[in-house]
């Protein structure tokens, strides 16, 4: 028998989250245990961010997050070259 593989989706109850958690469902296989984490939890948030997690939907599987889930979200450098900051 296979070990389960634990699947983590990182959620703000969004219609962008929703859609990758039908989307995770739909591909899972019976080896997989999903669990969908709110991320207005302040622990969610705190192993979300431990894990590198920058935005969401995110998904992490057997405790690493999915290689396109990491390096995304708002980076301060890339804002203040857009402008933001300056008058």
């Amino acid at each position: 028998m296979n070990a389960k593989r634990k699947i983590e989706i990182f959620s703000a109850d969004c219609p962008l989250c929703e859609e990758t958690v039908e989307r995770v469902k739909r591909i899972a296989c019976p080896s997989c245990e999903i669990t969908v984490l709110d991320m207005k939890d302040a622990a969610v948030a705190d192993r979300a961010k431990s894990l590198g997690v920058r935005s969401v939907p995110a998904v992490a599987v057997d405790g690493k997050p999915a290689e396109c889930c990491i390096g995304r979200g708002p980076d301060e450098a890339a804002l203040r070259a857009m402008g933001i900051g300056q008058p």
